[in-house]
């Protein structure tokens, strides 16, 4: 068994130091992430009120695709910890972090047909993890001039996590540089077992009132291991058995999902087979263009077809979730309206986001009444272009380009994606 009394000593002799670096501890709700926050709430405790100087952030990023079991979990016990924090009158807030819209999983998925993620191509980290945390530490950096970051990263968790521990390691120093400048790491819980963290877990009551038999029971629930606050690529991915994000195709099986599945959650049913879906679509030939987006020859994004597919059985399956689960929503409203914009962008008109969610749920409801002139365009344009089909493409294509550029407030790369598509028209007229 580990010693307590020496961590909880090492804690409090460096929330005292004389610096005014924020503390930011990472928190996903699972096992080594409460412990640590803990931990850290008990030393606090042992100190003087007038000496608590140093604020505390908990920062918690929910990619908008979590687990939604993890993710009632997990705000539940964020709303404790601000209101235990504020009772008890420690110097901890918490903070959520999530991807902006066009970072968000559906967006780039649906809207821009990026393919399922894989190892090789694991476009998601970045945008769904990195980003929105890097964002709220450089904010503190900036406001405070250096920060330091609080993980409950541990050696034993697994061989990757001892490695990108050790990366940051320092001979004798207690706090490790991080990539970002002016960011230090410090790991109080680095050498504990897992064990010994289910056994602190089970004797020491939570400070902030939660039940830690209610996670000890998800875990045995879901067979599932922690998905870690990802501050950079070099944060390894959460492995066979966690809990993340619940479209994750970096991982062979979502031991996770299927463990709750087995153990009476059969609601969540649907969230597997469209994981499966995914699956089998980013390796499927058929369910991709033969050209990427940037314009370049080899196998590009999913076809407008498997778009809007993959739109209509998440719908499906948030509508039939939602009859026992009314607050669950698995794609945002303003991701539809995103969605809808870059399928224009993609000339997109055979279908509409409002007709496939319209068709589902027996609405009436419009993501695109602003952009209704694009497909007046198309009409007049198709009229006039009737002897030659291929101008007709090709002029439509150029003012789509240019109108959602302007809809999406984004410029940038205006002339490269007119080259790229008359290029593309000039090599397909020689042919």
């Amino acid at each position: 068994m580990f010693d307590l009394k020496i961590i909880q000593k090492e804690i409090i002799e460096q929330y005292l130091e004389e610096d005014s670096r924020p503390w930011i501890i990472g928190f996903s709700g699972g096992k080594d992430s409460t412990m640590l926050l803990q931990i850290v709430w008990y030393a606090l405790k042992s100190i003087p009120t007038k000496s608590l100087r140093r604020k505390i952030y908990v920062v918690c990023n929910n990619t908008l695709v979590e687990n939604p079991k993890i993710l009632e979990y997990t705000d539940k016990v964020l709303k404790k910890i601000e209101k235990s924090a504020l009772e008890q009158s420690l110097p901890i807030m918490v903070h959520r972090t999530q991807p902006q819209l066009e970072d968000s999983f559906w967006v780039n998925l649906i809207g821009k047909g990026y393919p399922a993620p894989n190892n090789s191509f694991r476009w998601c980290t970045e945008r769904l993890k990195i980003n929105p945390t890097t964002k709220f530490i450089l904010e503190k950096i900036s406001e405070t001039g250096e920060v330091i970051i609080l993980l409950g990263t541990r050696y034993s968790e697994s061989v990757n996590r001892a490695n990108s521990l050790a990366k940051h390691e320092r001979s004798g120093r207690i706090l490790k540089k991080h990539v970002l400048p002016n960011a230090y790491v410090y790991t109080p819980i680095q050498n504990i077992i897992t064990e010994d963290v289910w056994t602190y877990l089970l004797q020491v009551p939570s400070p902030w009132h939660s039940s830690n038999k209610e996670l000890v029971t998800i875990y045995r629930t879901a067979d599932g291991g922690d998905c870690p606050l990802v501050i950079d690529k070099s944060t390894p991915s959460c492995g066979n058995s966690r809990f993340g994000c619940w479209v994750c195709t970096v991982v062979t099986k979502d031991k996770s999902m299927e463990g709750l599945i087995e153990n009476g959650e059969e609601w969540m049913e649907p969230l597997l087979e469209i994981r499966e879906y995914l699956n089998f679509t980013r390796y499927d030939r058929d369910s991709r263009l033969p050209y990427r987006r940037s314009g370049a020859e080899g196998v590009g994004p999913y076809k407008s077809e498997v778009r809007k597919n993959i739109l209509e059985k998440v719908l499906l399956a948030q509508k039939e979730i939602q009859v026992n689960q009314p607050n669950i929503e698995l794609v945002l409203y303003q991701e539809l309206v995103a969605i809808q914009v870059l399928w224009y962008r993609d000339n997109i008109f055979d279908f509409s986001v409002s007709d496939i969610y319209n068709s589902i749920y027996g609405t009436t409801i419009s993501f695109s009444e602003k952009f209704n002139g694009l497909k007046l365009e198309k009409d007049l344009l198709n009229e006039v272009c009737k002897e030659s089909p291929e101008d007709f493409k090709l002029i439509l294509d150029l003012i789509t380009i240019q109108k959602t550029r302007s809809m999406l407030l984004n410029k940038r790369g205006l002339n490269n994606d007119f080259d790229t598509k008359l290029s593309r028209y000039i090599s397909e007229k020689v042919g």
